[in-house]
This record gives C-alpha cells, structure tokens and sequence, in this order.
C-alpha cells in the first residue's frame, strides 16, 4: 500500500458560519462543500453535525464539524498550545509578509514571522482556538540535503536520550540570537 495524499484532515468548530467565514474571508479559502446529518453514517449513532469543507489549494481540503448536542470543545492541558497546528503553504516570502498584514487588517493577532531556516512562518489562531501556521520554503537543495543525511541518526539518539540532538542545530541559530 502505498498512500496517494491527504483527502482532507477534520477538526472541530465551535460555530460553522463563524469557522467558514473565518477560512473564507480572512485565508481567502474557498467554501467547497457542507454535508449534514441526524445521525453519524458510520456509527449510526444519532448526532446532528454539519461537516465543512474548505479548499486549501492543490487538491488539500480542511475539514470541520460542528457538533451542537456535545459539550464545548476542549484542548488537551497537557499539551502547550504550540504544539497542534494546522500549517498552510503560500508561494513566497512576500507573499507571507503580505498575508500576514491581511490577517491583521482582520484584528487577528500574528506572531512572526519566525526563521526555521528552511522555512520562514506566521502563526496565529482561528476562532475555533486552532492555532494556525502559514509558511513559505526557503530550503535550498543543499539544506534539505543535509537533513535528509542526519534524519535517521537524530531519531535513533532522540530514541536512547529524549534530548534533542545537535544534528540540525544550524535550523534555528538566528531565532536563538540574544539581542
């Protein structure tokens, strides 16, 4: 078996108006496709849901369900919040700068942009509570080269040690700069 690509990756909204003219109006996404149920056609359980579908370029889909009769979405506390995100792929760098103004021109907060040396990023949350990355490449061959090299040697020392290896520390010494 081997996987063809992501058909689309589902989370949970608070609000489906809300959630797609969110996506739609400040990610300029288009509004693909809704789907909505009494019951849950694969556990015929009966629970209303309306099921989002929003268009994240080249054949990537974004997915939400709004669930009424559940209680209130939740995160996980054991988890800092930086940790789940969605990440979106624009073209450029000015491309990130010039959506970055566009999203607060929304009154969104937007941290960034931040140098992960093979790609440069802005983050920022949906009104769900999901944190959201939009980054550009700025990988040379080289760079990914070079990863690609040390990849299976990081995992194998991460694995023993539950340190973080040294292998690629290269990917953020500018963010790590003191000023």
């Amino acid at each position: 078996m081997k996987i063809e690509q992501i058909h689309h990756v589902a989370y949970r909204c608070k609000d489906a108006k809300e959630t797609v003219d969110f996506y739609t109006k400040v990610l300029n996404m288009d509004f693909i496709l809704a789907i909505a149920e009494d019951r849950v056609p694969s556990t015929k359980e009966p629970d209303p849901y309306m099921h989002l579908f929003m268009d994240a370029g080249n054949g990537n889909i974004l997915a939400f369900f709004e669930l009424p009769n559940s209680p209130d979405m939740g995160k996980d506390p054991n988890t800092p919040e930086w940790v789940q995100h969605i990440a979106l792929r624009v073209k450029d760098e000015d491309a990130l700068m010039e959506a970055k103004k566009e999203i607060e021109a929304h009154g969104v907060d937007v941290l960034g942009p931040t140098n992960h040396e093979i790609i440069k990023s802005i983050y920022f949350f949906d009104p769900n509570g999901h944190r959201l990355e939009l980054t550009c490449v700025t990988a040379t061959d080289e760079m990914m080269k070079k990863l690609d090299e040390v990849k299976w040697d990081m995992l194998d020392e991460w694995s023993r040690t539950k340190k973080a290896p040294k292998h690629a520390e290269w990917l953020h010494s500018e963010e790590f700069v003191e000023v």
